[in-house]
């Protein structure tokens, strides 16, 4: 295995930041206190220290966090005696900004004697230190009171807490606020480097098929707003960034559990530096005395790469009550989607396809987009489900052994605005009877989501009710087994009067309300139900994160982006969590001449060598001139055949995500998957055309001597000891390894 140039020291498995977490807190074992003794009362391993000038140093066993005069904080990775930074904050970086009656306003010092280090009190653990200080700007009035906690269970992660206070006499406008500024600089971890040259993930939900992971080029700014409607109805996203080398990462973001309209910008400085922060716009007037508070944000320094903080913010917000779903056994099976027969799909060419699904141990048949009238009223189409033939359909493929999906677009609805494909949009029967649902924008008309629908607002007790009735329909009445819930991203604002909002977010924030009740609903009447939520094309949203038994790496450009968003959902939702890989269709795209994707993707080893789950949309019998390119033809067959017998017999799925490679730095790309005893490992060449030869490395194998088998083409490539568990291969597209102790 090839390493990039750009290293910087020796590494770290970067799984050790995780058994960190354990092994310096609570999981820590002690031998029982004596009848005589009481046991020691449990020490805090951070040590904080106050300085003169205002400026406060936190040690950890990890990592340190310095915080300047000015409130800038800089994070430290401890590593082989070395600490290793990408903060270069230069002298007069700030920690705060904020737009006071029109001008920036930066001028924030620490009062020195305002500091005051106590232990931790929040819920990130029993044990930490806890850091309060004064910073006062002396050209607005405003005063900053500052919050920093470390806690012994996540000891590279510091939480940051900020509120202004108008200290002036008079009133201030507060237009924007800026908080965690970050000058990052790749060169100061590899002198090799250019500032600008690391690679970043970057959370937000905002242009359908854009790489949210990348290197960074000498050029390059992204809004990366969050949870509010963007571009074309896109929206959500996951509050992180991160930015990573061979030798140190560093991340930002915030830790609240619900959904925060702001931004985590991402600019490459003229300097060639990288300028990353937190920027929320509260456009308020604070009259004297009055307080602004910022949401809690974070500051996280680890060796890997995207996968460390996105497992630590998920880690974390689960300390503080973010709740995760247990998927259940059906959703690692395998699905087909009627999507190959498109919009006009019948119940004949649904269950015409059972002979061959069941032939190809397929359990999961989606019925897919337009089966309904109207959006918002989700009845039948009576052209092509007349009459009760959908719950017949439905009944059919029970009695068959297999088991019935949805797809459905809560909270939409057709006003009689706008088209989507060949479908003009009437008024939906339930905007008739309930115009005062819809979300209003700040003119007082219908605001709009992905496929210019009007919203039902989701902050309305009525509404989830409604949301109620039509899973029960869906489930109960009709018997589906599952969603696949699409197009799923966020709410826009509400400004309907009528609905008395205390804020506009709060049809923003209630989204979550509205899936928790589709998911447990479903869940209340099919135990075994799947409920899949697809934020097309983007990353997902964290309101519903908690609210599904499956995700879906939404509508990936490539192989490459199948592999990358399995590891960011196994990061966020768990080592064994479900990640249904998508149609294998999509797993190789090119553009026509018209600038669309032509979809002709046979790369099942992507999905099934990093633990998603198989997926596919092909057609069958019934493929006429208007299904040949996802045709099921007999060259295909043996090849869907072959893929689909392999994660039947391994069900990777369900085995634990071990992150042990570095995304962008080692070469080939590498997945590393432990089940039943067995480390299985998946490497992949730039593309499934691409030859790749060298030397490549089994990381994570417990001591002893192995065989290692290649389970695809059933070829042994040899024995590997532990101690040097390397080999000489070469591979096409990709390699699929299995490991057999000896």
């Amino acid at each position: 295995m090839n390493r990039q140039p750009n290293v910087g020291g020796s590494l770290l498995r970067c799984g050790e930041v995780l058994v960190l977490f354990c092994l310096l807190s609570s999981c820590q074992k002690s031998a029982p206190p004596s009848a005589t003794n009481h046991p020691s009362p449990a020490v805090s391993k951070i040590e904080a220290t106050a300085r003169t000038d205002g400026s406060v140093l936190i040690r950890t066993p990890l990592a340190d966090f310095e915080l300047s005069p000015r409130g800038y904080l800089q994070a430290f990775l401890r590593k082989d005696g070395r600490h290793i930074t990408l903060d270069d904050p230069g002298p007069h970086a700030d920690g705060t900004t904020a737009w006071v009656n029109g001008r920036p306003v930066s001028d924030f010092s620490i009062e020195p004697s305002s500091v005051v280090i106590t232990g931790s009190t929040g819920k990130l653990g029993a044990l930490g230190n806890r850091i309060q200080a004064t910073a006062r700007s002396a050209s607005s009035g405003l005063e900053e009171s500052l919050a920093i906690e470390v806690y012994d269970d996540f000891p590279g992660f510091a939480v940051l807490t900020a509120s202004l206070q108008n200290k002036s006499g008079k009133p201030l406008r507060l237009d924007r606020v800026q908080v965690q500024q970050h000058r990052i600089n790749a060169a100061l971890a590899d002198p090799k480097a250019q500032p600008y040259q690391l690679w970043s993930f970057q959370g937000a939900s905002f242009d359908w098929g854009r790489d949210e992971i990348l290197p960074l080029p000498a050029r390059f700014s992204r809004p990366n707003l969050m949870a509010a409607v963007v571009n074309q109805g896109q929206g959500g996203g996951v509050p992180v960034n991160a930015f990573w080398t061979s030798a140190v990462g560093e991340a930002i973001g915030h830790i609240e559990t619900i959904p925060v309209v702001l931004s985590l910008p991402v600019n490459v400085a003229a300097d060639q530096r990288v300028e990353a922060s937190v920027v929320l716009d509260p456009k308020t007037t604070l009259e004297p005395g009055e307080s602004f508070a910022t949401p809690r944000t974070f500051l996280a320094v680890y060796h890997g790469d995207f996968y460390e903080p996105l497992r630590t913010w998920s880690l974390a917000l689960q300390k503080e009550g973010w709740s995760l779903t247990k998927p259940s056994g059906e959703a690692y099976n395998i699905a087909w989607c009627g999507w190959g027969y498109e919009f006009n799909v019948t119940p004949a060419q649904m269950l015409g396809t059972v002979p061959k699904l069941k032939e190809l141990g397929i359990k999961w048949a989606t019925l897919d987009d337009r089966w309904f009238n109207t959006y918002g009223d989700w009845e039948p189409r009576r052209d092509t489900f007349p009459g009760d033939s959908i719950k017949k359909m439905v009944d059919d493929l029970h009695q068959q052994g297999m088991r019935a999906q949805l797809w459905w677009y809560p909270l939409t609805a057709e006003d009689g605005q706008g088209k989507w494909e060949s479908h003009k949009y009437v008024v939906s029967r339930v905007v008739q009877e309930h115009p005062d649902w819809l979300v209003l924008d700040k003119n007082g008309k219908p605001a709009r989501i992905f496929r210019s629908l009007a919203v039902l607002c989701p902050a309305l007790p009525e509404v989830q009710q409604y949301y109620k009735n039509l899973t029960e329909k869906f489930v109960r009445d009709w018997g589906f087994d599952g969603h696949k819930l699409d197009n799923i991203y966020t709410a826009p604002a509400c400004y309907n009067p009528k609905h008395h909002h205390q804020s506009p977010e709060d049809s923003i924030r209630a989204v979550a309300d509205v899936y928790r009740v589709i998911y447990q609903t479903t869940r209340s009447l099919k135990p075994e139900s799947v409920t899949q939520i697809c934020p097309c094309g983007t990353t997902p949203n964290v309101a519903w994160l908690p609210f599904m038994d499956q995700a879906v790496t939404a509508d990936p450009v490539g192989g490459v982006q199948v592999r990358r968003r399995i590891k960011w959902y196994k990061a966020i939702l768990g080592p064994a969590a479900a990640i249904y890989g998508d149609h294998v269709e999509l797993s190789e795209m090119t553009k026509d001449k018209k600038g669309q994707w032509d979809e002709h993707g046979q790369d099942f080893s992507s999905t099934l060598g990093t633990g998603g789950v198989l997926g596919t949309k092909f057609t069958w019998p019934d493929s006429g001139p208007r299904f040949t390119k996802v045709a099921l033809n007999l060259l295909k067959e043996e090849h869907w055949k072959k893929w689909t017998a392999l994660y039947n017999s391994k069900m990777l799925s369900k085995g634990d995500f071990k992150n042990l490679y570095i995304y962008g730095y080692d070469i080939p790309e590498a997945y590393a998957i432990e089940k039943d005893g067995r480390m299985y490992y998946a490497f992949y060449a730039a593309s499934p055309q691409t030859r790749w030869k060298g030397k490549i490395e089994l990381r994570g194998l417990q001591p002893g001597k192995y065989r290692v088998h290649d389970y695809v083409n059933d070829v042994d490539l040899g024995e590997v000891d532990a101690s040097a568990a390397e080999l000489e291969t070469e591979f096409q597209g990709s390699l699929l390894l299995e490991t057999i102790r000896k």
